[in-house]
């Protein structure tokens, strides 16, 4: 029996570009989805393109929050899905067969996540690709080679939320990080690759923005290791950051 997913957008002030987001969500070929929008009380023109759609959203909640992950929180938290997966405002699915694929790998009680491969786009030529980010198959041990899966690929049972936590408030950038790190390497959690590309994101990223925000982003997740308790290899902070420069490569 294939589980119902549901998929959760925190926006703020996204007016520009969460209209495609919403229709690649809509898009998909299941019925069985349950699609939360979180809206930070933003004060342009987000609202109204969501209500346009009001009839297909399961819920659009609008009210001032602490920040992106705070909102992923209350999503979650609303979220009657067995799967959960989060899908950022500037963002989109790649086809319209995406969440099919990954609901019926879910449909393996052995899988705990699932996560694909993404490619950043040109922020208004979404057909130009600038990055490729192949996640590749999980080997045990991965994060400690400064392996991650792409977060708006990453899709997790809802009960390992409730069982080992949400997003931590008190990281600014790499709380997405520090969660699939606890998930996968630290309770060992299953996770199965997709081997296509799932989202299509927009360049400018907050961790990517600038030299000074990768700097910031390292510390949170050297932060991340202590909070856990996890200890890392020598190079685990050198190489998270090196790897991304093979994504510039493989386009």
């Amino acid at each position: 029996m294939k589980p119902k997913i549901s998929i959760i957008t925190v926006a703020y002030n996204a007016e520009k570009y969460i209209e495609d987001t919403i229709q690649s969500v809509l898009a998909q070929d299941i019925s069985s989805i349950e699609y939360i929008i979180i809206d930070g009380n933003s004060t342009d023109g987000t609202l109204e393109i969501c209500k346009k759609y009001k009839d297909q959203i399961s819920t659009i909640l609008s009210e001032p929050d602490s920040g992106i992950y705070d909102a992923m929180n209350k999503g979650v938290n609303m979220a009657s899905g067995e799967v959960i997966g989060i899908l950022n405002a500037d963002d989109f699915y790649a086809n319209s067969s995406v969440l099919s694929a990954v609901v019926d790998l879910f449909k393996d009680p052995k899988t705990d996540c699932v996560y694909g491969d993404l490619v950043y786009v040109d922020p208004d030529d979404t057909d130009k690709v600038t990055r490729t980010w192949q996640a590749k198959t999980y080997q045990k041990g991965a994060f400690l080679k400064g392996w991650m899966p792409p977060h708006p690929t990453f899709f997790i049972r809802k009960k390992y939320y409730t069982e080992f936590g949400l997003y931590q408030l008190n990281l600014r950038s790499a709380a997405d990080y520090e969660l699939m790190l606890r998930m996968i390497h630290k309770h060992g959690l299953n996770p199965v690759y997709l081997p296509q590309t799932i989202v299509r994101m927009r360049t400018g990223g907050v961790s990517n923005a600038s030299f000074k925000n990768r700097l910031k982003a390292n510390k949170e997740d050297r932060m991340a290791w202590q909070m856990n308790g996890l200890k890392p290899n020598a190079f685990t902070f050198i190489r998270k950051p090196l790897s991304k420069i093979l994504q510039f490569i493989k386009r």
